[in-house]
């Protein structure tokens, strides 16, 4: 009995490590194609330089749909579409202005820009004293008397002792996504927000700012200030408590438009109808042209798809790829993808998502269950050699969150986050920025990611 036991463990051993040196073969063969014969660089270069920011309803985001779409089409997937979609379409109109005045004819001009979704301000512009608040709490313990006829700055900075700089952002974007609505109830007359970044510049931030259900006659006008900006106008503040700020911005809030999500599938040979999603969102603010967030997460995506075809795999279950659009200021992308699967009856099981920007891969962070998040940690020594394995729980990324049900793993790469900030939302998200090897592995890495997630079933059918 014990000679039998321990031939059986040998044989275990044996095929264990046959698989195991399988996987690295595949995965060795997964990076040298992405560093060696990638598309990512060229695709996103289009992108950027060619069509530009990807603003939702934008004639540059319909520029992206039809480019994206004949890249797909060149492939040779088995299948290519696009998913129509009704998004929002907000304009910045012409460039925003503003400045601080120490006394009549004393002026210094600062670097703003209107946060999407804000409302214009009259057409002679807004100038008022500035109340300056930390947080919303504060705000709401100064109350109407304080408020009423000011302009808010929330002036709360990213926590820099944060290494993890996602976790920064996630405390202190509550005052440009709710501040303008929170200031509007005490009786501002606008809102300035501190940019979401860390470091010192010149350029302001923009992002969406959400009125919820305040009648539209009530909504004040908001804008991000760049972080220089912010220190200058808190110093001045100090030194002078009157001093009026003034600011105009010329955005508008336009119809609906149809836009669409582009879509292309390789189908499963053995599991068809279990479906495993790739994707980034296709659309991205103005005033860069959207290379990290989201240009590379797109082309990134859109690469996993040709280098399991150029490697030589066949999936088991259908591998699809899926530029979302309208993740920016609506997800109106993310959710009709998640309904529309509904609808269909679908059985997605995997999904990954590259919205973190196209820096140097570090891991993934993963929404699942307890088994299959250890099955994932046990691949980690795979990813080890490409300096990729942190593997950790957290989310996937907003455009897959709409799909999240019982026995679907949510991923979401996850790249170096020091730099990202420097450019979200910003002027500066520009192609020029990303490095065309750390795009590259990033590819790799999602590739590799979702051959081991195929090949080893990750994740369930409902």
């Amino acid at each position: 009995m014990i000679r039998i036991t321990i031939t059986l463990f040998l044989m275990l051993q044996i095929h264990n490590v046959a698989a195991q040196t399988d996987d690295e073969k595949q995965i060795r063969t997964i990076y040298d194609l992405a560093l060696t014969k990638g598309k990512t660089y060229g695709w996103l270069n289009y992108l950027s330089n060619q069509i530009g920011g990807r603003l939702s309803g934008s004639v540059q985001a319909e520029q992206a749909v039809n480019y994206t779409k004949a890249q797909l089409d060149s492939l040779g997937l088995d299948k290519v579409w696009l998913q129509p979609v009704m998004v929002p379409k907000w304009v910045r109109g012409t460039p925003e202005f503003a400045y601080l005045e120490n006394k009549p004819g004393y002026t210094s001009n600062v670097p703003i820009c209107a946060l999407g979704g804000s409302v214009a301000t009259p057409p002679g512009g807004v100038k008022a004293e500035v109340v300056e608040v930390k947080s919303l709490e504060e705000l709401e313990t100064l109350g109407r008397d304080k408020i009423q006829g000011k302009i808010v700055f929330f002036n709360r900075p990213m926590d820099a002792r944060l290494l993890n700089t996602f976790r920064a952002y996630g405390g202190a974007v509550d005052q440009r996504s709710k501040g303008a609505a929170e200031a509007a109830k005490y009786g501002a007359v606008g809102v300035i927000v501190r940019s979401m970044n860390l470091r010192l510049d010149d350029n302001p931030h923009t992002g969406s700012t959400n009125y919820g259900d305040l009648p539209e006659k009530d909504r004040i006008p908001a804008a991000a200030i760049s972080t220089n900006g912010a220190e200058f106008l808190s110093t001045t503040l100090k030194l002078n408590p009157k001093i009026l700020f003034y600011f105009k911005l010329n955005c508008k809030q336009l119809e609906d438009v149809q836009s669409y999500n582009v879509i292309g599938e390789i189908k499963g040979s053995t599991r068809p109808e279990e479906v495993m999603v790739v994707g980034g969102h296709l659309d991205s603010w103005d005033l860069g042209d959207g290379a990290h967030d989201d240009g590379a997460g797109c082309v990134q995506s859109m690469e996993v798809l040709r280098l399991l075809k150029l490697s030589g795999y066949k999936p088991k279950r259908t591998i699809r790829v899926v530029l979302f659009m309208n993740e920016e200021n609506g997800l109106r992308g993310g959710r009709k993808y998640a309904s529309e699967a509904d609808i269909n009856g679908e059985k997605h099981v995997f999904a990954l998502e590259s919205d973190a920007g196209g820096f140097t891969p570090r891991g993934f962070s993963f929404d699942s269950s307890e088994s299959d998040f250890n099955t994932l940690l046990s691949w980690k020594q795979l990813f080890e050699p490409y300096h990729s394995a942190e593997f950790t729980r957290g989310g996937g990324g907003a455009d897959i969150g709409p799909l999240k049900k019982p026995g679907i793993v949510l991923a979401g790469l996850r790249p170096d986050s020091q730099r990202y900030f420097a450019h979200h939302h910003a002027q500066n998200d520009t192609f020029e920025h990303v490095n065309r090897r750390e795009l590259e592995l990033g590819a790799a890495a999602m590739t590799s990611l979702i051959y081991l997630a195929d090949k080893y079933e990750l994740g369930s059918a409902q």
